[in-house]
Order: C-alpha cells, then structure tokens, then sequence
C-alpha cells in the first residue's frame, strides 16, 4: 500500500465523508419515512370519518408497495446513470407533493390511487441510498454505515407518532380534519430538503472538492480495488442478476422480515389506543418500542462489522423478532404486549445492517445497482402483504393476536432461510484482510 495512506488519513476520510454525506442521507430517509408511514396516525380518526373497514385501510397502507416495487428497478439504473444527487432531489420533490395530496382523499378510490401513486413517486430512494453507499464506503464500513440509515427507520416512526398525535389535536382550524393537517405538514419537508441535496448531495468522490487530493485518491483505489475482486469472481449480466439464487434468497429474507415489521407498523397504534388512552398519548406510547429498535440497529451493526460476520448475526435478529411479536401475541391487550413489541423491534431493525451489505459482497456497477433494487422491490411487497393481512385477521377474529402470531412466524422463516443460504464467510472476511 502507498506510504502516503496512512491509518489516519483513511479515519480522517471516512470522518469527513461520514458527517458530510450520512446526517444529509438520514433526514431525507426520516422524512421519506414520515411520509409513508403517517396514515398510520391519521387514521384514527380518518377511518371513522371516511367510513373504512381495517381491510380496506390495510389495502390502501398496502398499496404504497405495489407501486414502489414495480419502480425500484428502473429507479436505481436511471440513478446508476445520472447520479445520485439529481435523481433523489427529483424523488422527494415528486413524493412530497404527492403526500400532501393525500389531504385530499375523500373515499376509497381516491384513497388506493393516491397511495398507489405515492409509491410510485418514493421508488428507487432506499435501494439509491444503498447504492449510494457503495459509492463511498469500504465494505468494513457498511454495517455500521447502513445502521446509521436506519436509525431513521425508528426515529420516523417515533417522530411520526408523536408528532401527527399533536398535529391530530388542529383538528377543525381552518375546517380541516386533523388527519388532513398531518398530510399537509408532514409533506413541507421532502420538498424543502430536496433543494438541500442538490446543494450538498456528492456524486462519487472523484468530484467532492471538500477532500483532500490524498484522501481522494486513496478512496477511489480502495473501492476500485473491491469491485475487482468481486468481479474477478464473477460479473453478472443484469439478466444473470434478475435469476442468481444468492440474490432471491436475500429478497425472501427481507420479504419475510419486512411483512412483519410493516405489518406492526400501520397497525401499532390502534393497538395501543385499545388500551383506552387519547391520540396524543398514543402516539407517545407508539413512539417507545421505535425508540428502543435503535438500540438493535446499533449493537447489531456494530457487531457484524468489527468481527465482519453477517449470516449468524442476522440469524440472531431474526430469532429475536420473532420471538418478541410471539410474546406480543401471548400478551394480549396489555402493557405487557408494549413491552413485547420493544424486544419484537430490536430483532426487526437489527436484521437490517446485518442483511443489506450481503449484495455487495458479489454485486458491483450496474449488476448491484439492479440486485439492490430488485431485493428492495420483493422485500418491501411485505409492506402491502403485512398491513393487508393485519387488518383482513382484524376484520375476522376481532382481535390482533392472530396477526401477531403470523408476523412471529414470519419472523422465524425468514431466519430458516438465512439458516439454509449459503454461506462464503472468505467473502465477508477479504475486505477485513485487506486492511
């Protein structure tokens, strides 16, 4: 290695690109989140008001995913084309105004087109995000780095509980519903940060003029150096990447982990709201086990990256989940079950920095652009397959248990499948060699 890349001049430009690019990349994710995620709010009263059974409303939180999934892919190679600055500031500009047109909804029809439509608008963010980081991060770096992502994933749920409880409480100024306040607020921010990004977002750091010569250079030689040994190993066409076992395995993974984690978060907090307490205080409550899920994302990523090992680890996070919604189900209508559903979200957001580097341990250029989105777009169908089957066993048994006994058991499959993926641990330790 050149003499010139010392240690520490490559902490030094991992700490400069770190708090350049992550707290940027973090709140347009929270704000991204917020944004899909605060119908789940809005409709403690907006259900009532609009006249919506639980089937229909876990359709239209649902279908958010169909039109997000059929976008991904073409998404994430438009981005792989002409960079990530532009593309994301086009989304979140597009997602924004389509959320506060959600203000508008006013029956069914309009409530599932403009769900649909704000998945249309959101697809390719999370999978360019993740694309984005290959762009900048060393492979010994994503655990943490994608954790650092997800902490936006329980902050926004967190944020968006108690802050659309309060928003809920401006219910009649202007002769507005409070759920109509939460759409139109709540949208504000993904048009204004996205003028944020085109004006600090960094394409690839050949261009980032606040490195230093050194410091970019060593850069780019370190992840020229990674994208050839995965590609000695093998490049895939995109065809090749549509069909490669390793990357439907991890999709069915997340596909499994995500049913459960959406299929809780449409419907958290009406549950807790079961427990007799006024929006404002339920949304407080829903806020607690999100603010605990931190605490999975970071140990976990943490973890996977310093003894760079992701397969036990995520088997671990998956167990976890499972474990915790079976114990939310066995629980009932208590505290208990909050409490339940704190260890449930240390599992769920734990699987996440865990399973997310595994494409680019075999995935680079265009090929990782393509396998990412596409894991992405099968994972998060989850996020129409969760919020409908949640309400479909509401609808049915009168109760939630039965829904949460399906999400433990999603929980448990997807770590089945982890337990019988194959497995390349030389492929997870190259980069720590390379050190």
């Amino acid at each position: 290695m050149d003499a010139r890349f010392t240690p520490e001049l490559q902490r030094r430009t991992i700490l400069k690109v770190s708090w350049r690019l992550l707290p940027l990349v973090v709140v347009a994710y929270l704000v991204a989140y917020i944004d899909r995620t605060n119908i789940a709010v809005a409709a403690l009263t907006m259900n009532k008001d609009l006249g919506f059974s639980a089937s229909l409303y876990g359709i239209g939180a649902g279908i958010f995913f169909i039109g997000y999934a059929l976008f991904e892919v073409p998404s994430n190679m438009v981005l792989e084309k002409v960079g990530a600055r532009v593309w994301i500031a086009r989304i979140m500009i597009t997602w924004g105004i389509v959320s506060g047109l959600m203000a508008t909804v006013s029956g069914p029809v309009s409530f599932l087109v403009l769900r649909f439509l704000l998945g249309v608008a959101e697809a390719g963010f999370f999978p360019g995000m993740i694309l984005y980081f290959t762009y900048w991060f060393p492979a010994r770096y994503r655990g943490r780095v994608i954790s650092t992502l997800f902490i936006a994933v329980p902050v926004a749920n967190a944020v968006a509980s108690v802050l659309s409880g309060a928003i809920m409480e401006m219910n009649g100024i202007l002769g507005l519903k409070g759920w109509q306040w939460v759409f139109i607020i709540e949208a504000i921010p993904a048009v204004l940060l996205a003028f944020v990004v085109l004006r600090y977002m960094t394409d690839r750091p050949m261009v980032a003029k606040w490195l230093d010569a050194d410091e970019k250079e060593w850069l780019e030689r370190e992840l020229q150096a990674e994208r050839a040994k995965v590609d000695a190993a093998g490049k895939l066409s995109v065809l090749q990447v549509l069909t490669d076992p390793r990357v439907l395995a991890i999709s069915a993974i997340y596909f499994f982990s995500a049913t459960a984690n959406y299929g809780i978060t449409f419907f958290l907090p009406q549950i807790v709201k079961g427990l007799g307490h006024s929006n404002l205080m339920t949304g407080m409550l829903t806020a607690i086990p999100y603010t605990v899920g931190v605490l999975g994302l970071l140990a976990f990523g943490y973890s996977s990256d310093r003894f760079m090992e992701r397969r036990r680890h995520l088997i671990t996070a998956a167990t976890v989940g499972g474990c915790g919604f079976l114990l939310a189900a066995w629980a009932g209508n208590s505290y208990w079950a909050l409490a339940a559903m704190c260890i449930a979200t240390i599992g769920t957001y734990g699987s996440r920095p865990t399973m997310w580097p595994m494409p680019s341990q075999f995935l680079t250029g265009a090929s990782a652009a393509v396998g990412i989105a596409l894991i992405n777009s099968i994972g998060n169908l989850a996020g129409f397959a969760g919020p409908f089957a949640m309400g479909w066993i509401k609808d049915h048994t009168g109760s939630y248990t039965g829904g949460l006994l399906l999400l433990a058991a999603l929980g448990f499959v997807a770590m089945g499948i982890v337990l019988v993926l194959g497995h390349n641990e030389a492929a997870e330790r190259a980069p720590a060699a390379a050190e």
